[in-house]
């Protein structure tokens, strides 16, 4: 075990084994005081009492959609993360004949600064990009990328569906399929729904594969060289990259996954000032993006950026105003009615939180869904406060406190900007 950034984590960096048997996060006993926190922010009731004195353990991992909110709920810090690439990813980036490259996400930038003293959400994309190159790397790729492209499959996707009225075996309305720990809880709790799940695979499971292949033929390299690592506000993408499917591009396409604590853990070990560091650009070949993959980050910006592609393809036309901010959600379900012309009215919702992501499904599931487009995202607010990220110190100061700095947290949203 060692502490990163205020909490304890497993060096344990697992190959080749079924993620669903494998505890990413897990309770402390000797730490756990039975206040039931954890209890309260799991979707899906994974963790439960284990024993009379009210002690709480993760009872079965394939319950666990590895969002890790109850580690970011926690006021004892009794919960601990099983998985960890780091120690690894050290070794990989001394050794000359490993290429490593960085795939951050839109989210990490949004929080990376808090560790390193920066007020809540302020953006430090330039500054992280050097870091990465300070720290190594020898590709520094973006995952903002890959959402673009997302936006473009994603959204081509559900203009097919729209056009075919929701026929066949592509039916209305689609969900969105960027977030591991919905994906998850889709597939355990809601398997009859996988047609309406869009057939997108996440930003940087896309990624992960160019890498190996488009980036690997670009920079004249061979594929069974590159280590990719994936870097995330979420805990959940730990378990994404460990899915067996992730290999279309012949390889592992995501060799190791870390969180926005585990990198400025690396980049405060190796020395570096990151406050003193110069803004600097990924590198052009998987680096460049647009304002429409930022928004990923947040809860709506996946349905924002989609909607822009279909309604200028629905309509013919551009939007006056690129931004949709009807849709964009802190907690709860948004709903709304995009009049898009020449076309009609196409009916979207936005679910932050599972709980409301339920809600949705039900209403699918029962044939009485009046939507065409429904995003989900696991973490309240979306992945700039997903389970990966720097934490409140409030949190574990004490129950008053914690109490205290979960209602202040509403008002201090990380908040990406196009």
């Amino acid at each position: 075990m060692q502490q990163i950034e205020g909490i304890m984590y497993q060096s344990n960096a697992p190959k080749g084994v079924d993620p669903d048997t494998l505890f990413f996060v897990q309770v402390d006993a000797d730490k756990c005081e039975g206040c039931g926190e954890c209890n309260s922010a799991c979707p899906t009731g994974a963790i439960q009492p284990i024993n009379e004195d009210d002690i709480h353990g993760v009872v079965d991992p394939a319950a666990c959609v590895n969002c890790g909110q109850c580690l970011a709920s926690c006021p004892a810090g009794a919960i601990y993360e099983g998985v960890s690439y780091v120690d690894e990813l050290f070794e990989k980036l001394k050794d000359p004949e490993t290429l490593v490259v960085s795939m951050p996400a839109p989210a990490v930038r949004y929080g990376l600064g808090e560790c390193f003293g920066a007020p809540t959400g302020t953006y430090v994309g330039g500054k992280m990009h050097a870091a990465l190159r300070k720290l190594g790397f020898d590709y520094i790729w973006d995952t903002e990328f890959a959402a673009d492209v997302t936006i473009m499959e994603e959204g081509t996707e559900l203009l097919q569906r729209v056009k075919a009225g929701g026929k066949g075996d592509h039916p209305l309305p689609q969900f969105t399929s960027c977030c591991p720990g919905w994906i998850k809880f889709a597939e355990t709790f809601y398997p009859d729904l996988a047609p309406n799940l869009s057939t997108c695979k996440s930003p940087v499971a896309m990624l992960g594969a160019l890498s190996k292949t488009y980036g690997a033929k670009e920079n004249k390299v061979e594929p069974k060289k590159i280590y990719t690592v994936s870097i995330m506000p979420c805990i959940a993408k730990k378990y994404e990259g460990l899915r067996p499917e992730m290999n279309q591009s012949g390889f592992r396409d995501i060799d190791a996954t870390i969180n926005t604590r585990e990198l400025a853990y690396m980049i405060k070990k190796a020395g570096i000032e990151f406050n003193g560091l110069p803004d600097e650009d990924p590198d052009p070949v998987l680096g460049e993006s647009t304002g429409a993959a930022t928004i990923f980050g947040t809860s709506g910006g996946v349905m924002e950026a989609a909607l822009r592609l279909a309604y200028e393809e629905l309509s013919g036309s551009k939007l006056s105003n690129p931004e949709i901010k009807v849709v964009r959600a802190h907690e709860g379900i948004k709903t709304a009615d995009i009049e898009v012309p020449g076309f009609g009215t196409v009916k979207v919702a936005v679910a932050s939180g599972l709980q409301n992501a339920a809600k949705l499904c039900e209403e699918v599931r029962a044939g009485k869904s009046p939507y065409h487009f429904i995003e989900i995202m696991t973490c309240p607010g979306g992945c700039v406060n997903g389970g990966g990220q720097p934490l409140d110190p409030e949190i574990q100061a004490s129950m008053f406190r914690s109490t205290v700095a979960k209602i202040n947290k509403r008002f201090r949203t990380r908040k990406p900007t196009a």
